[in-house]
């Protein structure tokens, strides 16, 4: 194996090692978040997607030219040379056979550097999710608790106006009951007033009779004066 196939299946066992440790399921998102946020990575992360696209780039080029060797090798004419010439048989098998070997680390290489890539970016998102649903949990339950509290206040108040109502209820019933008592005494109030009105209409009819009566006895008595007055004189 060349240094470069060796550097590439090198790589390979890296990126299944680093896949299987982010794929542990006791380590939760919110620690890896954590874990990526150090100032290593703040300091790498200008030049992240550079290495990221340059690598891709290079086992981009790598699997075609093992894509390459594979076909050059599985062609016809290898083939017929090696069933011709015997001693070519193992020779080319043992090409054909590194050149599929260098594809499947090649292709694997980008594969799993491309899911470690998402897997890292799903992580973040993970965890910038349980932040926010534990921000818009905190909100709810504060939420709930406000309604609770309003609920509360508008029982009181509900409770409340119905007491005021009871009361107010009682009130009226009160005051139609003395309305009635003062209906009732003015009632009587007025009967009283008539009567007196009567009495004083008959005393006012007996003054007037009393009134011609003495008139009367009083012209009467003038009358006998004036006769009394004559009989008086002739005496005389």
């Amino acid at each position: 194996m060349t240094l470069q196939w060796t550097a590439v299946a090198f790589f390979l066992y890296a990126e299944i090692a680093v896949n299987l440790i982010l794929c542990i399921p006791f380590i939760s998102a919110r620690r890896w978040r954590s874990v990526f946020s150090w100032r290593i990575w703040n300091w790498l992360s200008p030049y992240w997607n550079k290495c990221f696209f340059t690598m891709i780039m290079a086992l981009i080029v790598l699997f075609l030219d093992a894509l390459r060797e594979v076909q050059k090798y599985s062609g016809p004419e290898p083939m017929h040379d090696a069933t011709v010439n015997p001693n070519l048989y193992d020779n080319v098998h043992m090409k054909l056979f590194r050149a599929q070997r260098n594809l499947y680390i090649s292709g694997f290489s980008l594969f799993l550097w491309l899911v470690m890539r998402r897997i890292v970016t799903l992580l973040n998102q993970v965890a910038v999710t349980g932040e926010n649903s534990a921000g818009l949990q905190a909100q709810m339950d504060s939420a709930v608790k406000a309604a609770k509290l309003h609920q509360d206040d508008n029982l009181m108040l509900t409770k409340a106006l119905l007491d005021e109502e009871k009361s107010m209820s009682v009130k009226k019933q009160q005051l139609k009951l003395e309305a009635e008592k003062l209906a009732d005494q003015v009632k009587v109030a007025e009967a009283a007033v008539r009567k007196s009105h009567a009495e004083v209409e008959a005393m006012r009819r007996q003054a007037k009779g009393l009134a011609h009566e003495y008139d009367r006895l009083l012209t009467e008595h003038h009358q006998l004066q004036n006769l009394q007055s004559p009989a008086d004189k002739k005496d005389q």
